[in-house]
């Protein structure tokens, strides 16, 4: 024969679980007291204020990137420009280019050599760097962290377009070529010495540094009627896993003086 329940036995599991649901939802009242007030639009924001608070004029520009390429210096930290923005204008009075050899032999006799960063006490060969099936522009061999890579597919420094050349900022023996890039600013010199015994000297019109998901190839790469030369390396946090780093770091420079 089954046991008769009281009416106080009877009632004991409901008033344990509304005793439960009671203390959860004390717990979920104090929790929420402490999160900020979702504004939903049925309410005016902190009674119509007519002027944004302090934080939100510190971060109104957060996210907008300038229009134009930043010139670099201690004063100006290096970020990305707008990708539809156009290289950075010439500091000093532009030069025109060098003439385009006309014959095979004059073309395969014009190649950078050498290049020199007074600045940065850059003083460095310059080999020969094309781009995989990937499209990944190649760099130096990692074991000659002092030589830099002129893509050859890009103009001759001091012709007309931009020449492209790039160099390592690191490896795992320590700084490299480009190690000191990122201290360039508008104005500083860059001098490119080519196997047909000309000089060319460059002067610094800006730079950036962008992340490698938002490379400014337009802009690099693109064409010009003057003659300029972009220097590319590496800038950012080094990923361990990938070997690689986040960001770019890219001069714009235009040829401002030429000899030979």
């Amino acid at each position: 024969m089954a046991e008769q329940k009281t009416p106080m036995q009877k009632a004991l599991p409901g008033l344990l679980i509304a005793g439960s649901l009671g203390g959860v939802g004390l717990v979920m009242v104090t929790l929420l007291s402490f999160v900020p007030p979702v504004q939903d639009g049925s309410q005016p924001l902190a009674a119509a204020r007519d002027e944004p608070t302090k934080v939100e004029v510190a971060n109104a520009g957060a996210f907008v990137l300038p229009a134009t390429v930043g010139p670099g210096g201690k004063n100006s930290p290096l970020t990305p420009a707008r990708l539809d923005a156009p290289p950075p204008l010439a500091a000093l009075p532009v030069v025109p280019p060098i003439a385009t050899p006309k014959t095979k032999a004059a073309k395969a006799k014009a190649k950078p050599t050498r290049i020199k960063i007074p600045k940065i006490k850059v003083n460095s060969p310059i080999g020969a760097v094309t781009v995989s099936m990937k499209g990944k522009l190649g760099t130096p061999p990692l074991s000659k962290p002092n030589q830099t890579g002129w893509y050859r597919f890009s103009p001759v420094p001091g012709e007309a377009g931009p020449a492209v050349i790039n160099g390592h900022v690191a490896t795992r023996k320590g700084p490299a070529v480009f190690d000191r890039l990122r201290e360039l600013a508008k104005g500083d010199h860059i001098y490119v010495y080519r196997s047909d015994g000309k000089v060319t000297r460059f002067t610094v019109s800006g730079i950036e540094q962008a992340s490698k998901t938002a490379f400014p190839t337009k802009r690099v790469y693109g064409n010009t009627d003057d003659s300029q030369l972009r220097l590319i390396t590496c800038g950012g946090v080094y990923n361990k896993t990938a070997h690689s780093y986040t960001d770019n770091i890219v001069v714009y420079a235009t040829l401002s003086k030429k000899k030979g």
